[in-house]
């Protein structure tokens, strides 16, 4: 008799600026073999998904079509059914992820019950919001993790009128901040928490993730 899968959480910004597609796309298919999949958006609004090409646009095409790419809201979540938390690459999690409070609800239940939690990317910025009881002490504080350098940030147009810039957070929060060269694969595993530091990270986090709630669960990996 089969076991079920466990069930990942996927919390995705619902931003203009979006969720990075390629990435999304390698992630949902590594998570396929592992978890039965939850998308959750900030008031259950649609993805934007960015950086489009005409074969991530027929995937994009074929998934919609599935009950599992509708996102359910953020504030509806119950972490205790979940096994792992992951927020994929997304320009967007800037905007609403870094400042929403059923984030970082759900981020605090997910380490309050050591769940683990992987954030990529500018993904990362989800984790800013959460803080602990004090509302003074960030939730990652203790923790060492990565994400988009200043240096590469600093290529974008737009870096001027960033509202985050994630290396100047988690250094200035008290945690541990290391990176690699600029589009190199770069991933950091402390406690529960796997974060990695591009879009070009995603398949080794998302790899770390499977493992370490495989581990978790005395499971070995998927065929």
């Amino acid at each position: 008799m089969s076991t079920a899968k466990p069930c990942c959480l996927v919390i995705c910004s619902a931003a203009i600026d979006g969720v990075s597609t390629q990435p999304f796309i390698q992630a949902v298919t590594l998570l396929n073999s592992a978890f039965t999949l939850q998308l959750a958006t900030p008031n259950g609004k649609a993805i934007e998904f960015v950086q489009q090409d005409d074969s991530s646009r027929r995937w994009l095409n074929d998934f919609r079509s599935k009950s599992v790419a509708t996102p359910t809201r953020l504030d509806a979540i119950d972490v205790s059914r979940y096994s792992a938390v992951l927020i994929p690459p997304a320009p967007g999690a800037l905007y609403d992820l870094a400042k929403d409070a059923d984030v970082a609800a759900v981020l605090n239940q997910a380490v309050a019950e050591r769940k683990p939690v992987c954030a990529i990317g500018l993904g990362v910025a989800g984790l800013c919001g959460a803080m602990k009881d004090d509302r003074l002490t960030w939730t990652f504080s203790s923790y060492s993790l990565t994400g988009p350098s200043v240096l590469s940030l600093a290529r974008s147009p737009s870096f001027a009128n960033l509202p985050l810039i994630i290396e100047d957070f988690i250094k200035d929060n008290g945690a541990v901040y290391s990176a690699s060269k600029a589009d190199q694969v770069h991933v950091v595993v402390d406690q529960n928490l796997i974060t990695g530091q591009n879009e070009e990270s995603t398949v080794v986090a998302v790899q770390n993730l499977i493992l370490l709630c495989n581990a978790r669960q005395g499971k070995q990996m998927p065929s």
